[in-house]
């Protein structure tokens, strides 16, 4: 009889457990979260939605989101128009993320860097303006994949930021089917997306609108939204590029921009990949990981600094 009742206390948990993340998924269609023309680029079998703004004949600049649990080309919301009044602005959420396919691969480093490279190879010359791990795998893309560019700019650039080396069993936990699917409801709650934005990402924890933080909280709650955070937060999507050897080779000056209270990547980082790389650094005050966001009309204009700096090199 106690055997009966174990068994049967455990299945309801399981069901309770099943029933609870089938009720946090989000069903509905995620809208762009940037104001202008929805496209699609067909990659490996995926669909790989982007937003693209600005006079066609401008120059084109690829903005690259950063690769977290909540990632996605939103990321760019403060700049994006800004930056479409000078140049044909593509913004693409990466493969796993936003409104692109989500396929519950085993993801790489080695496929987003593949990515970023045909991606950009799409383009003639464009400049590119990346944050965090993606400016890692754009700067192998210009490096050694020989896509030309003519601009580059890295908000707090990074080619680690998991475990190293990277932890297997935490992938397949968060990858598992009903425990998995829960620990990663935990990580992607609204509360823990409020922790992070204020932890790690805004130096104003008021930055981040209710608004917004919906949204994150929809994408993470997508179907399969768990498969690329789960290499993320394992390590998998940390790049072997020597990133200071890779802006160092670019052809064009590079800028890393920082934000000054960044405790993860932090500045005195910026410092070191500046002076190993040969980089001009420029440094936010009042921002950590997103001085985009915080302060987007100096972020523009450091943008556009840069550029003109790189079609004159």
């Amino acid at each position: 009889m106690k055997l009966r009742n174990l068994v049967g206390t455990a299945l309801l948990g399981v069901g309770a457990l099943a029933a609870l993340n089938t009720g946090l998924r989000y069903e509905g269609e995620l809208e762009p979260p940037l104001d202008g023309d929805d496209g699609v680029f067909h990659w490996r079998g995926m669909d790989v939605a982007y937003v693209e703004a600005g006079d066609p004949d401008d120059p084109d600049l690829v903005l690259l989101h950063g690769v977290n649990a909540a990632g996605s080309a939103g990321e760019w919301r403060a700049v994006f128009d800004d930056l479409a009044a000078d140049y044909h602005v593509v913004a693409p959420d990466l493969p796993g993320y936003g409104r692109s396919d989500r396929p519950p691969l085993r993801y790489s480093a080695a496929l987003y860097e593949d990515f970023v490279r045909d991606f950009l190879a799409e383009f003639d010359e464009p400049a590119v303006v990346a944050s965090s791990l993606s400016a890692a795998y754009a700067a192998a893309a210009a490096g050694d994949a020989g896509v030309d560019v003519s601009g580059f700019v890295a908000v707090c650039p990074t080619s680690v930021a998991g475990p190293s080396p990277p932890k297997s069993w935490l992938r397949e936990l968060i990858r598992s089917p009903l425990v998995g699917d829960g620990l990663f409801n935990v990580i992607a709650s609204k509360p823990s997306i409020r922790y992070f934005n204020a932890d790690h990402g805004y130096d104003d924890p008021t930055a981040p609108s209710e608004e917004w933080i919906d949204y994150e909280w929809r994408t993470t709650h997508v179907e399969n939204a768990r498969f690329a955070p789960a290499s993320f937060v394992s390590g998998y999507l940390n790049s072997d590029v020597d990133l200071a050897a890779a802006l160092a080779d670019l052809d064009v000056p590079p800028t890393l921009v920082w934000g000054r209270e960044a405790e993860v990547s932090p500045l005195s980082d910026g410092r070191d990949l500046a002076d190993a790389s040969g980089s001009r650094l420029v440094v936010f005050d009042r921002a950590r990981l997103l001085p985009h966001v915080e302060h987007p009309e100096r972020f523009v204009e450091t943008v556009r600094e840069s550029l003109v700096a790189g079609a004159t090199a």
